[in-house]
This record gives structure tokens, C-alpha cells and sequence, in this order.
């Protein structure tokens, strides 16, 4: 690992490493999406490029850009009502959340319409413990680059409005593992920040340690894959304690690699979009948008507003640049 000074002082690589964040995040939402789909299935089996002509964004993209509008406006110190107000201006203005939007920001949405103030909005749900708040929090990372503690503490600031233990966790290692990413971290060290975030003793940690288990034994990717789906397999595909024991897994298995870890979560079923784009974040922090197919990029920089219709606005460029400036 490098120092946060190193990459603070350093314009260019803080913007390549700030933009692999967030349009790895897309490249693995669109592209997970897609790779699920019945018409790709039918196709191609297994996708292994993005077939689409443009962004094929979900709430994943969406989400994670209304965290990173909420850390600009905040110069990097978002508060829990920061963040209540972004939901209030960009989530709960919209009728509703549109063919993409997950079960736990919906209640939460639900939860902040009725009056019921955070942490409540994100405890007093039956869906408080899916991986809608890991999805969204890598941005976090990226402002708190080398600082993996100080990620764990905003992510949690992040997540509480939506989630609670689980849910929270999940965020928590994400934002965590991330920042250790942007200082070129090993994969070693980016998985370990991560799991240091989650209790043993808890749904997420049980599912974790026997996600890791399953990698040291089986060790590639070919000899993992049917544990992975079948141990690790839960009720609904979007709790943390499965999509995110599966993603961590998977970018071990695939050292990092950006496009080799993009294909292999995308294809994986099930909460498919969400593994991919947080893969592809991890990988995006550790080794920048230059790693990157040119096309992949140029195909979901700019989201759809499948979710948030915002999102659609905005050219994810150009909330990397912002980002950027507070690495300081």
C-alpha cells in the first residue's frame, strides 16, 4: 500500500482511481443485469461483453451516485440528516422507485414518509438486512482512502437510514474495503478491511468465514462455484449474508482482475448486478478506470434514471472528478 498523502498529491491518479470506483459500480450493474436476463441467456449462454449500446443502469448506480451527491454537498462530512435530505429531495419526491428499485429502500422510503427518523427508518423493516446499502457506499471509499475506520464510521451514517446489523455491516465493509483499495492495498488486504467490519457472531460473519472457507479449499473459480451457490444460498437473493459473501469470494477467486471479476460475478445468477458492481468498485479502486474497456465505459457512463430519475442527469465523470477533490 501507498499513503493517502501519495494519492492526495497526485491529480491524475486520484481522478483514475475516483472514476474506477464509480464506473466499475456501473460497468458491473449494467452488465450483471444484462448477463441474468432471458434474452442474453437465450443468446449467449454467458455473456462475455456489453452487448447493450448504453447504460442498462439499476438502483445499484443510482444509489451509489445519490451517496456520492450527498458526500460533495457535504465536503466529505455527511451527517444522518445530510443524507435524510438527499433521500427527501431525489428518493421520496418520486412517486416511486420504478421497475429497479430494491425492497429495502422502499421501505425505508415508506418508513421516512410516515415520520419514522433514522435509525428507525432502516430497523423497523422486514428488509433491513439485504445488500441495498452495500451497493450504494463505495463512494465512501474514495473520500476515505486509507482510512478504512473513518469509512466503517460514515458508511454507517450512510446505511442507518435504510438498514440496520446486517445491512449496516455489509455497507460498512464495502466502504471499508474500498478505501484500502484506493491505496493499493493487496487483495488479501482488501477482503481483511472488509471483514473486520462484521461481527463473527452474526448472520453475515457465519455466511463470510464459511464464503472464505470455500475459496482456501477449492481455490479457483471452476472448483468453487457450486458451493458458492449452494452453500451460501438464502430465501431471498439480496440478503448480505449470500450476494455479499459471494462477492467477496469471487474477487478473491479472480485476483482483482477487473475484467476477468466482471464476467465471472456477472454470470453468476442470482443477485447478479449488485455482485458485479461491487466487484467491479473493489477492482476499479485498486487498479483505476485505465484498466478498463474504453467501450464498457462509454456505454454506462451516463445512467438511465431506471431508479432514481436524477441519476439520469448526471455524467458519472464528472461526480468522480468532485469526488476526487476531496482526497486531500
Amino acid at each position: 500500500m501507498f499513503s493517502r498523502e501519495k494519492l492526495a498529491s497526485d491529480a491524475d491518479l486520484k481522478y483514475d482511481k475516483a472514476f474506477g470506483v464509480l464506473i466499475g459500480l456501473a460497468i458491473g450493474d449494467s452488465f450483471g443485469d444484462q448477463a441474468r436476463s432471458p434474452e442474453n441467456q437465450t443468446l449467449y449462454g454467458i455473456t462475455r461483453d456489453m452487448y447493450a449500446s448504453s447504460s442498462w443502469s439499476t438502483d445499484d448506480t443510482e444509489f451509489a451516485l445519490l451517496t456520492a451527491q450527498t458526500l460533495i454537498e457535504t465536503e466529505g462530512e455527511p451527517t444522518v440528516d445530510a443524507v435524510v435530505k438527499a433521500w427527501r429531495d431525489h428518493v421520496l419526491s418520486q412517486d416511486d422507485l420504478g421497475p429497479k428499485g430494491g425492497e429495502s429502500e422502499v421501505a425505508a422510503a415508506a418508513n421516512l414518509k410516515m415520520g419514522i427518523a433514522p435509525p428507525y427508518s432502516g430497523s423497523d423493516h422486514s428488509h433491513y438486512w439485504t445488500d441495498g446499502a452495500a451497493m450504494r457506499v463505495a463512494p465512501i471509499g474514495i473520500v476515505c482512502a486509507g482510512d478504512p475506520a473513518r469509512a466503517a464510521r460514515l458508511a454507517e451514517i450512510d446505511a442507518c437510514v435504510s438498514h440496520w446489523r446486517d445491512g449496516v455491516w455489509g455497507a460498512q465493509a464495502v466502504a471499508a474495503s474500498v478505501a484500502v483499495a484506493m491505496v493499493d492495498g493487496t487483495v488479501d488486504e482488501i477482503v481483511q478491511a472488509g471483514l473486520d467490519c462484521i461481527p463473527d457472531d452474526s448472520w453475515l460473519g457465519r455466511w463470510m468465514a464459511k464464503a472464505m472457507s470455500i475459496v482456501d479449499q477449492a481455490g479457483t473459480v471452476e472448483r468453487a462455484w457450486d458451493s458458492l451457490h449452494r452453500d451460501l444460498w438464502t430465501l431471498v437473493r439480496c440478503s448480505n449474508a449470500e450476494a455479499l459473501s459471494q462477492t467477496y469470494a469471487l474477487f478473491r477467486l479472480t485476483g482483482g482482475d477487473f475484467v476477468d471479476g466482471i464476467i465471472t460475478a456477472g454470470n453468476f445468477g442470482r443477485d447478479a448486478d449488485t455482485l458485479a458492481a461491487v466487484v467491479g468498485a473493489l477492482s476499479g479502486a485498486k487498479h483505476g478506470a485505465k484498466v478498463m474497456p474504453k467501450d464498457w465505459i462509454a456505454k454506462t457512463r451516463r445512467p438511465t434514471g431506471r431508479c432514481l430519475t436524477f441519476a439520469a442527469d448526471l455524467d458519472i465523470a464528472d461526480v468522480a472528478r468532485e469526488l476526487a477533490v476531496l482526497i486531500k
